[in-house]
């Protein structure tokens, strides 16, 4: 599938964007100056990491364009989708915060699809052919599977919080009360429903902090077809994938993910 594999560049064993990436930060990486005040949001793509961002707006100066911008204000807001290894140095010292946000991988998969399509207009085969490429890791940001294990069985190693997509989506208000623990921060009432408001899929569509179309449609021209904040909701998969694909991807998650501890939500109605 050369159209995906041109596009793509694989260093330190992670894939990245061949026509954006920063070889030489990406070196160098590991001496990138971590503060103290730093909150990292750590996602694979398409795991809610504007979101994320919404919710926390309120509490710090921010920054949308990646880690490897350098400069940035204090205390500072971050996003990254680099794998565990990669990270500076100065995480793995407990130095920083980090919210690891993560996604059933079905969702994430035909999230990612429509993106690459519609989107990026980076892949124009079927979705059986997408589905191949990502359980295989050719996909921009490598393997869904080593992305969420690598971060989690290296915990100890960081000073991080794990939140789940779907149960941000059934209980909003419970997971900003869990995000403000961990950051130890305390909101009133009111400043919650604030928060809880403008993180909401509605709002967040007309909030051009949240909704990049217009940094899209400069990025990648006119032609896209699709919009940035697709959907926010829990179960798109069974609209996309076959009864014989949905057991194939059962078969190598099953093998991938034995023994891991943290719980999935795959349908609106599970609990």
């Amino acid at each position: 599938m050369e159209d995906i594999d041109r596009l793509l560049l694989k260093l330190k064993g992670y894939y990245f964007d061949h026509l954006s990436v920063d070889i030489g930060f990406i070196e160098n990486l590991d001496d990138f100056e971590i503060r103290e005040d730093d909150v990292f949001i750590v996602t694979y793509p398409k795991s809610g990491t504007i979101w994320l961002q919404q919710l926390l707006i309120p509490f710090f100066e921010y920054n949308f364009q990646k880690i490897y911008l350098g400069k940035r204000p204090s205390p500072g807001l971050l996003s990254t989708h680099l794998s565990y290894y990669l990270v500076p140095r100065g995480l793995k010292n407990k130095r920083a915060k980090i919210i690891y946000v993560y996604r059933n991988p079905k969702d994430v998969m035909c999230s990612y699809f429509h993106f690459e399509k519609n989107v990026k207009l980076q892949f124009t085969r079927t979705f059986e052919e997408y589905m191949i490429l990502f359980l295989e890791g050719r996909v921009l940001r490598s393997l869904w599977f080593d992305h969420i294990k690598g971060w989690y069985e290296h915990r100890s190693l960081f000073n991080i919080q794990f939140m789940m997509y779907e149960e941000m989506k059934k209980d909003l208000r419970g997971s900003v009360l869990k995000i403000c623990k961990f950051l130890g921060k305390e909101l009133s009432e009111e400043d919650m429903d604030t928060v809880v408001r403008q993180a909401t899929f509605e709002n967040m569509k007309y909030d051009p902090l949240a909704n990049y179309d217009k940094i899209i449609t400069t990025a990648y021209g006119t032609n896209v077809k699709g919009h940035f904040l697709r959907k926010v909701t829990i179960g798109d998969w069974k609209s996309h994938m076959t009864v014989e694909q949905n057991e194939s991807f059962d078969k190598i998650f099953q093998r991938e993910m034995k023994d891991f501890l943290l719980k999935f939500i795959w349908d609106v109605n599970e609990d």
